[in-house]
C-alpha cells in the first residue's frame, strides 16, 4: 500500500472511531488513532492548496469513508440515531469531530466555496446529505482525472512534440518573464495571429517551462448563463490548484458577452488567450504578442532537418529537393504542415520534386476551400491575346512571384520594404477582355492553386462584419500556395466623398484593413475591375502593377477566334477574319464558339460558319446588342 493509500486509510480509520464513539460512548480519547503525518499525500497537499482547517479536513475523511468503506452507511445512520439517514450530514460531523466550527459551513469557506463537496437538497442546511466531490474523490485516490463538467468545453492540451522554431521560442521567453517578474495578480497573455498550431505549441511550452498542464476552452462551448459561469470559473481555479492547469481561452469564434469578460478579469489561474481584445475592454493587465509564422530561414531549416529524420527512419540516403527553396518561397507551413508534407512525399516512387509541391499545394487548401471558390487554372500564355506591353507586365508579375524570396531575403530587399511582401496587381477592363484568364495563366506559370473572392459577397451592411470576413479569408491563405483573385474591387474599392456618418468612417476602415492584410500577404493578390475610372487614386498608387486590358480591336479578335477551338475539334470552312467581325470581347467569343460546337454536334457535322452565326444571334441577344449586317456580311453565301 503506498504512503499515500495508508495516510488516507489511517484518517478514514480515525473518523470511524469517532462515530463508533459517538454510537457506543466507550472509546476514551487517549484510544483514537494518531493523525497520520500528510506531508508528501494527496490529502496533504489537498489541505494545504485550499487552506483547509483540521475540521474541514475530517469533513472530507467523513465523506471519503461513505465511498471507500462497506459498514459506513450503517454507522452514519446509527450515529445520527436514524437508520434512513445514513450518510454524512454536516449535523453528524459537528457532533462526533472534536475540532468542530460552524464557520467551515459557510459558501464562503473552502469547501463550499471550491465545491470539495456536494450538499444535497433538505429543509435543513445541517441534515442534508454531503458526498465528496468526484473530482476530489480520484484526486484523493492519487487520480489525475479531468473533471466531468469541464470535459464539454475543455480540450486537453497535448504534449509538446518538437521544440520551437527560434523566433517563436523567443516569443514564450518573453511571456514566461512576464509571468515570472509580475509582482502582482498575473497578466492576461494574448498570443495574437491565424495558426491555432503555432499558438498552441507556445502555449505548450509556457506550461512545460511552469511543469503545468493545459485545458483549451473554446468560447463558443462556454455556458452562457452566470450561475453557469460561475460554476466553471469555480472548476478552473480548482484544477490550477489540483493539478496546476493553465488555461488557453480560443476566441477567435465566440461572442465576447458580459460574463466572459467578467471571467476573463477575475479568473484566478494563468490565463492565454487565443484571440485579439483592445486593452480598453479589460479591467485586468493584458498583453499581446503577434504570432507569425516561421520565418523564411526558419522554415527553410525545418525542411532539411524533418526530411534527413524521415531518411534516417526510411533507411533511405537523405535526399533534399533540388527546389527547396521555391517550396518555402511559395508554401508558409507551420512546423506540423512540414512534417505531414515530408512524411506523404516520402512515400511516392520514387519521390521528386513535382510531387513534393503537390503534396504541399493539398496541405494549404482545406481551410481555404470553405471560403472561395478555387479554380482550375488550365490557361496557358498562349491563350491570351493581349498588347505587347499589357503581355510584358503580366510575365513581370509572375517573375516577381517566383523570385521574391531571393530578391527580400537572400539580396537583402526585405529590410527597405515598408508595407511587407506581397505583390498586388489590379487587373482592369471590361468583362471578358481576359482579366480572370490572365489570372489563371500566371498560376498556371507557378503551379499555384487560384482562388476568386467576390468583394461584394464579401461586404456586409453591418459594421464590423466585413472586416471579420476578410481576417477569416486571409487568415486561411496564409498557409501560402496560392494566388487570390478578387473580383468586383470597385464595389469596395470606389471614390468616396467626405465621411458624414460612421457607416462612411467604417467603410474607410474595411478599405484600410483589405489594404493592410493585402500588402502583409506573402504571396500574389489580383484584384479586377469593370471601372477603373471610378476606383479611388489613393488606393490606385499602393497597388504595385496595374495593367489594363483592351478591348480587343479586329486582328486580336482574329488571333483570338483561332485559339479558341482545341485542336481536335472539327472544322469546316472557317473565316477567322469574318469573324473577328463581330465587335465582342474574348469571353463572349469563347461562349459563341461553345454554343457553335453545341449545335453542330447535334447536326453531327463539324463547325462551319453557319453554326457560329445561330450561335452568335443567340449571344447578342444575350448581351442585350444587336447584330448588324455589317458584322456578318459573306459569312454565308
Amino acid at each position: 500500500m503506498t504512503v499515500n493509500h495508508q495516510a488516507l486509510n489511517g484518517g478514514i480509520d480515525r473518523i470511524g472511531q469517532y462515530l463508533t464513539r459517538s454510537i457506543q460512548g466507550d472509546i476514551p480519547e487517549g484510544a483514537i488513532t494518531p493523525e497520520p503525518d500528510l506531508a508528501h499525500t494527496a490529502l496533504g497537499n489537498l489541505c494545504q492548496r485550499f487552506n483547509l482547517s483540521v475540521f474541514e479536513r475530517d469533513i472530507i475523511l467523513l465523506c471519503a469513508g461513505l465511498e471507500l468503506r462497506r459498514d459506513w452507511d450503517q454507522l452514519c445512520g446509527q450515529a445520527q440515531g436514524n437508520p434512513y439517514r445514513n450518510y454524512p450530514t454536516l449535523s453528524l460531523a459537528l457532533a462526533i469531530i472534536p475540532a468542530a466550527d460552524w464557520q467551515a459551513l459557510t459558501p464562503e469557506a473552502p469547501l463550499r466555496r471550491w465545491r470539495l463537496i456536494e450538499m444535497g437538497e433538505s429543509q435543513s442546511l445541517v441534515h442534508g446529505s454531503l458526498r465528496l466531490d468526484e473530482r476530489i474523490l480520484h484526486y484523493l485516490m492519487g487520480v489525475q482525472y479531468l473533471d466531468r463538467r469541464l470535459a464539454t468545453v475543455v480540450e486537453s492540451g497535448a504534449e509538446m512534440q518538437a521544440a520551437l522554431v527560434p523566433s517563436h521560442g523567443a516569443i514564450a521567453a518573453r511571456m514566461i518573464q512576464q509571468w515570472e517578474q509580475a509582482s502582482g495578480p498575473l497578466p492576461i497573455l494574448q498570443l495574437w495571429g491565424s495558426n491555432d498550431e503555432t499558438k498552441r505549441a507556445i502555449a505548450q511550452a509556457i506550461a512545460h517551462h511552469f511543469h503545468a498542464t493545459l485545458l483549451i476552452i473554446a468560447a463558443e462551448l462556454l455556458p452562457k448563463q452566470g450561475e453557469d459561469l460561475v460554476l466553471l470559473q469555480c472548476l478552473l481555479e480548482r484544477e490550477w490548484q489540483l493539478n496546476r492547469a493553465m488555461v488557453v481561452l480560443d476566441l477567435s469564434h465566440g461572442e465576447l458577452t458580459p460574463g466572459l469578460f467578467r471571467l476573463l478579469d477575475t479568473l484566478q489561474a494563468p490565463l492565454l488567450l487565443s484571440a485579439m481584445i483592445r486593452q480598453s475592454q479589460r479591467h485586468r493587465a493584458l498583453i499581446t504578442f503577434e504570432i507569425n509564422a516561421p520565418t523564411y530561414p526558419e522554415q527553410y531549416a525545418l525542411w532539411t532537418q524533418v526530411l534527413a529524420t524521415q531518411a534516417a527512419t526510411d533507411g533511405r540516403s537523405h535526399l533534399t529537393p533540388p527546389h527547396l527553396d521555391q517550396i518555402v518561397s511559395n508554401f508558409n507551413l507551420t512546423p506540423g504542415q512540414i512534417q505531414a508534407a515530408a512524411i506523404v512525399w516520402k512515400t511516392q516512387p520514387p519521390p521528386d520534386d513535382q510531387d513534393l509541391w503537390d503534396v504541399c499545394r493539398h496541405q494549404s487548401r482545406p481551410r481555404l476551400d470553405e471560403l472561395a471558390q478555387r479554380i482550375t487554372a488550365n490557361a496557358a500564355w498562349d491563350n491570351l491575346v493581349l498588347p505587347e506591353r499589357e503581355y510584358e507586365a503580366l510575365q513581370m508579375i509572375t517573375a516577381q512571384v517566383r523570385q521574391r524570396m531571393r530578391v527580400y531575403q537572400d539580396w537583402g530587399f526585405s529590410r527597405n520594404q515598408e508595407r511587407g511582401l506581397g505583390i498586388t496587381a489590379l487587373f482592369a477592363g471590361a468583362s471578358g477582355t481576359g482579366k480572370t484568364l490572365a489570372a489563371e495563366a500566371i498560376a498556371a506559370a507557378l503551379n499555384l492553386d487560384l482562388y476568386r473572392i467576390d468583394l461584394s459577397s464579401i461586404i456586409s451592411k453591418y459594421i464590423g462584419e466585413t472586416e471579420k470576413n476578410l481576417r477569416k479569408l486571409f487568415d486561411a491563405a496564409e498557409g501560402g500556395g496560392v494566388i487570390l483573385l478578387f473580383d468586383e474591387a470597385d464595389a469596395l474599392f470606389g471614390k468616396r466623398s467626405e465621411v458624414k456618418d460612421s457607416r462612411d468612417r467604417h467603410a474607410n476602415v474595411e478599405v484600410a484593413y483589405l489594404l493592410q492584410r493585402i500588402e502583409a500577404f506573402q504571396g500574389l493578390a489580383i484584384l479586377t475591375t469593370n471601372l477603373k475610372n471610378s476606383l479611388d487614386p489613393a488606393f490606385l498608387r499602393r497597388i504595385r502593377f496595374v495593367i489594363n486590358f483592351p478591348f480587343p480591336k479586329a486582328p486580336q479578335r482574329a488571333e483570338i477566334w483561332r485559339r479558341t477551338f482545341p485542336p481536335q475539334t472539327p472544322t469546316q470552312n472557317l473565316d477567322y477574319n469574318l469573324l473577328a467581325q463581330l465587335e465582342v470581347s474574348g469571353g463572349n467569343i469563347k461562349s459563341i464558339a461553345m454554343n457553335a460546337a453545341f449545335i453542330a454536334a447535334e447536326a453531327d457535322e463539324p463547325i462551319q460558319m453557319k453554326h457560329l452565326l445561330q450561335a452568335a444571334r443567340s449571344e447578342y441577344i444575350k448581351i442585350e446588342k444587336v447584330l448588324t449586317d455589317a458584322e456578318i456580311d459573306d459569312w454565308v453565301n
